[in-house]
């Protein structure tokens, strides 16, 4: 990472870049993921228990795949640059997010979706490679509106979807506007690809395998090794408190509303409102990142997170369950944000690669434990009961790291 106060020729186009790459990431995905079940549905004579499986393991699959490979991509980007990884993930989630769009069957949207998370991790190395080309002084800020441009894309993509699936279905059949979803993402996957090969800049030298040190002596080396940790448990129980609630917003929602309300478009809008909570506050919190230090913000954050899901497992009103998510989605600005921003000032830029890919696969795991945690809660005790556990959890999280500072 440059620690001057100058920018490298080029940082800007590259930010801008990178800022558009992962907001189209995070669009593609959302612009999808909603309606595989209905796209699923549409592909063959599925019964009700069939369609839920099979949008499962749609929905995990890429996750898994990721936690498994992230080590990987991340030991070839330390050696041949994280512009090739942004570039090998755009590339081939665009051919296989296509493909998914001429799925026959329910086996092969699974099978793509494994694949599309075997090489995925577009915003994980536009965060790394951004972080190294800035000075230590913007990380907070930088890194903020990276991760925010993938949350923001999360929140335009149903909305988008969703209308072009309305638009679409009054001419063409079955499954056929879930199939061009698919195939407008994987255009702009492709235009993600090209723009980054064009507009990216990276200051990077490869390094050979033998000349590289191994991940235990990287570890080893790092003088607050318990902190990265940390940072990594954090990651995977922020993204698992996001992730818990999403599979039961809707029928949590319904079970608050009289019969004959309109459940999808206040679920829609309760399930939207984190996201736009995020994206509203990221600028500010990455620039209190840059004044105060990442860890007060996450602490606070941590913190103010476990407040806010108390009356949320208490409210019967989803007017005040959206605004509580949306003060929930504030605070996650200086979550994830602020966990990747003690990495990056932790870790050698050697190093960043690796590091940032092991973090990811922490996310991804926090991503399934999650999703299976909010639906075994709700299926077996109850709704309210998984916003009491994902709270505890982040104060558990809130405790550790103050544990964790105050010995250090």
């Amino acid at each position: 990472m440059t620690t001057t106060n100058d920018y490298p020729a080029g940082w800007r186009r590259s930010f801008a870049t990178l800022w558009l790459g992962s907001f189209i990431t995070g669009l593609g995905y959302s612009m999808t993921m909603p309606f595989i079940s209905l796209y699923i549905s549409d592909l063959g004579h599925y019964n009700h228990l069939q369609i839920n499986l099979f949008s499962g393991l749609a929905f995990a699959m890429t996750f898994i795949a990721q936690a498994i490979v992230s080590p990987y991509w991340g030991n070839l980007a330390d050696r041949k640059g994280r512009k090739l990884m942004c570039m090998r993930a755009s590339g081939v989630m665009a051919l296989t997010i296509f493909l998914t769009g001429l799925a026959p069957n329910a086996i092969y949207i699974i099978i793509m979706r494994f694949i599309q998370g075997s090489f995925s991790g577009y915003i994980n190395n536009a965060t790394a490679l951004i972080a190294g080309e800035t000075p230590h002084r913007r990380s907070g800020w930088v890194i903020s509106q990276i991760i925010t441009a993938g949350t923001a894309g999360n929140l335009v993509g149903p909305l988008l979807g969703g209308a072009l699936s309305s638009l679409l279905t009054p001419f063409m059949g079955g499954a056929w506007p879930y199939r061009v979803a698919f195939f407008i993402t994987g255009g702009l996957m492709l235009l993600v690809f090209l723009t980054t090969s064009v507009f990216v800049n990276e200051r990077f030298t490869p390094i050979a395998k033998a000349k590289m040190p191994s991940m235990r002596n990287l570890l080893a080396a790092l003088p607050h090794l318990r902190l990265l940790i940390l940072m990594f448990i954090t990651t995977m129980i922020v993204q698992a408190s996001n992730l818990s609630i999403d599979p039961i917003v809707s029928l949590y929602v319904k079970s608050m509303l009289p019969a004959g309300s309109s459940v999808a478009l206040i679920a829609g809008i309760v399930a939207a409102a984190p996201g736009l909570g995020t994206l509203l506050a990221a600028s500010k919190m990455g620039h209190t990142m840059d004044t105060v230090g990442p860890l007060k913000v996450l602490k606070w954050g941590l913190f103010i997170g476990f407040l806010l899901f108390i009356p949320m497992a208490l409210t019967h009103s989803p007017g005040i369950l959206a605004v509580l998510r949306f003060a929930l989605g504030v605070a996650s600005a200086g979550m994830m944000p602020a966990a990747q921003t003690v990495l990056t000032l932790q870790t050698p830029p050697s190093s960043f690669g690796r590091i940032f890919s092991y973090n990811q696969s922490f996310q991804s795991l926090g991503a399934v434990l999650g999703s299976l945690m909010g639906s075994a809660l709700s299926g077996f005790i109850s709704y309210a009961m998984v916003f009491w556990v994902t709270g505890l959890i982040l104060l558990i999280n809130f405790i550790l790291i103050v544990g964790q500072t105050t010995t250090d």
